[in-house]
């Protein structure tokens, strides 16, 4: 994404990283964490959460990452933002993206960002994707191993922005997604 989409996408004050990215080695607490934010986010939506699921790189043992919980949400129309935005605000979630080009995703977090929660309408091609990188990434040692690689090389670099990091990993989850829609080995 270009600054400009970056900053058009954000709901609030946009932060500039303007450094590397700080990964961490897996920490088993981390499923416990999204067992909470999902009891959370469930107890403030009700039969509105569709689906709830732990995704990305915390969502994978072993797998090195940022110490921010990912959670997929899944609602029927991410753009009816009022069937659930009051809800997740008193619920302490900020809404920070709103991309109506990207899906309809939306994404909050916490109060102390270390939960991302997505937002996508149910049927959304992105939510398959988002639980087939993370089951590959699960059960195939030597596309974790090569996630995992490209992501510590990549987080040594600076980002102005931390969606600029993830935008370079973009090639290798193509790769992987790829593969595990195949059934490939790597």
């Amino acid at each position: 994404m270009t600054e400009e989409q970056i900053l058009a996408a954000t709901v609030g004050e946009r932060r500039v990283h303007d450094g590397p990215v700080h990964l961490t080695e897996y920490d088993p607490a981390w499923p416990e964490r999204f067992d909470r934010e999902a009891e959370r986010i469930a107890a403030a939506l009700g039969e509105r959460a569709l689906m709830i699921e732990h995704v990305g790189s915390t969502s994978v043992p072993g797998l090195a990452a940022k110490p921010t919980i990912d959670v997929l949400l899944v609602v029927a129309d991410s753009a009816d933002e009022e069937s659930y935005l009051p809800e997740m605000e008193a619920a302490g979630y900020v809404l920070r993206i709103r991309e109506p080009d990207l899906d309809e995703h939306r994404m909050f977090v916490d109060r102390a960002a270390s939960v991302q929660v997505h937002v996508l309408s149910e049927g959304c091609a992105e939510i398959e994707r988002y639980l087939i990188f993370r089951d590959r990434l699960r059960s195939d040692a030597a596309d974790r191993a090569l996630y995992e690689r490209t992501k510590r090389a990549l987080a040594a670099r600076t980002w102005r922005y931390v969606q600029n990091y993830a935008d370079a990993k973009g090639w290798v989850v193509e790769e992987i997604i790829a593969r595990a829609r195949r059934g490939a080995p790597r």
